[in-house]
């Protein structure tokens, strides 16, 4: 489990409050990367107030008699219980106090009561205590908020923004805590709560990145259950979801990327795949994909690109397997998108290329358009020149070769033209067994392809590589080298 220790929305006022700003968001999305890419997400996100200073102040463990006195103070009304509650918010920072605040009596029907009462300052700074709590370590402290859920639902309805991120982003917090919080929020209806907020709240990016992350949180449960998803599918959110997928660069990608993650989660579920093709959801993470591509090979590599890049690839990436999934506009701007991804992000993200690389792979398996897309492009010497990379990335290279090379003999004497040869020269060599077996399987679809292959790869000496191979490997390795030597290097002089 992690945490997000802040969220900020533009607050910070001075140069060294919004460095401070952009090394806490480069830690949280470090750490947002490995949960989503192992899809063990269950976080938790604390939204700053920015009516305060941007730096955090840690704070310290009220005893249980001074957390009565300040429940004491704010029941006892008058023009100071805005300020009182705000001092409360504050002392429950710290995850001690917050298990003496909910054990201490009356201390939740206090916070409530100010919920449904007409000070507006009131009810907001009490939905900040109940933020406040409900990102608590302590899974009690997350249950005793759940009295408060039907007040937060409604507020999802309100007129204030702020508010309603609030509550949004509390709600998100909460519904990872266990089973029972869950349940209880399904059946008050948050689904259709957070999908009339994003419909209503469309232009308020800060509402509507709030609501893709507490829909995330329902959505990526490994528990979640085909009744969430048709409650989903039934509310008529997908395509928000869809067009909430264009980033807007004044504000920054976040809202883009939780209507990513959301739609990741909804195509790896039972759904059927052609309720969101349908919708548009193939032809729109095409068409992001490429205008990030266009972006990353200007050299722009901004923080938070990558989070954004890798769902939609994720998305692309899985509808393009799905039964009823078939069809795909064979636009070779989304090759070269891909093949961006995957050396640009070689080195400071390279599961990130190996994903732009696994995407490649599932458009060109069984499309000529595509393959003859990489061989019209040039995309093939770059994708050679990724052979020697390690971690997956020569296996998905060697997948595309394969794809292309399946094509026919026309397909193979352009591999072969591109250098493709010399590339399996290489990779023969390797330890990695599955890299050896994809290579001869690669090769074996070359040499069958024409007479002038054969000629090429004895004048590389491969020849000498397949005889090591057939003695010295694995049997499924010496079975395939001894195929290919014996049926199309009979006539070359071996070694002895």
């Amino acid at each position: 489990m992690w945490r997000l220790k802040t969220i900020r929305h533009k607050a910070c006022r001075s140069a060294n409050d919004l460095e401070e700003f952009k090394h806490k968001k480069r830690e949280f999305e470090k750490a947002l990367r490995q949960a989503r890419r192992d899809r063990q997400l269950i976080s938790k996100r604390l939204l700053q107030n920015e009516d305060e200073d941007c730096v955090e102040t840690d704070s310290v463990h009220l005893s249980s008699e001074q957390v009565r006195e300040m429940i004491r103070g704010i029941q006892c009304g008058g023009e100071e219980k805005a300020t009182r509650l705000a001092s409360l918010r504050k002392a429950l920072r710290n995850p001690e106090t917050q298990l003496t605040f909910i054990k201490s009596e009356s201390s939740m029907h206090m916070l409530i009561g100010q919920l449904s009462g007409h000070n507006a300052q009131c009810q907001l700074e009490a939905v900040r205590s109940l933020h406040e709590l409900s990102h608590s370590p302590h899974p009690s402290v997350g249950q005793a908020c759940l009295s408060a859920s039907p007040y937060l639902l409604t507020y999802l309805s309100g007129q204030s923004p702020k508010l309603t991120e609030l509550c949004l982003y509390t709600l998100g917090n909460l519904c990872p805590e266990n089973g029972l919080c869950r349940e209880k929020l399904l059946a008050q209806g948050i689904i259709s709560a957070l999908a009339n907020c994003i419909q209503s709240q469309k232009y308020n990016l800060a509402v509507v990145e709030a609501a893709g992350f507490a829909l995330s949180q329902l959505l990526q449960d490994s528990l979640c259950t085909d009744k969430i998803i048709l409650a989903v599918v039934d509310s008529g959110i997908i395509p928000d979801l869809i067009s909430g997928l264009n980033p807007d660069r004044d504000f920054g990608f976040g809202p883009a990327i939780e209507c990513a993650w959301c739609l990741h989660y909804l195509i790896s579920s039972n759904l059927d795949s052609k309720v969101l093709v349908t919708q548009g959801a193939l032809s729109q993470c095409s068409a992001v994909l490429i205008t990030l591509g266009g972006t990353v090979a200007k050299g722009n590599l901004e923080d938070g690109l990558e989070l954004l890049i890798w769902p939609l690839l994720r998305c692309l990436g899985n509808l393009l397997v799905s039964e009823g999934c078939d069809v795909m506009p064979e636009d070779t701007c989304l090759l070269a998108a891909l093949c961006v991804f995957s050396q640009a992000y070689l080195q400071p993200h390279i599961g990130l290329s190996r994903e732009s690389l696994w995407v490649l792979n599932n458009l060109t398996a069984g499309s000529s358009g595509f393959c003859s897309g990489l061989v019209l492009l040039n995309l093939v010497p770059m994708l050679i020149n990724l052979l020697s990379f390690s971690k997956g990335i020569n296996l998905m290279v060697l997948r595309v070769l394969g794809n292309i090379a399946h094509n026919g003999p026309e397909y193979c004497v352009r591999l072969t033209q591109a250098g493709v040869l010399s590339g399996l020269c290489a990779t023969l060599k390797m330890a990695e067994p599955e890299v050896v077996t994809l290579s001869l399987e690669v090769l074996h679809m070359l040499v069958s392809s024409s007479p002038q292959v054969i000629e090429e790869f004895t004048r590389l000496n491969g020849v000498p590589l397949l005889e090591v191979i057939q003695y010295n490997s694995e049997a499924e390795q010496r079975v395939r080298a001894a195929y290919i030597l014996d049926n199309h290097f009979s006539e070359v002089e071996h070694l002895s």
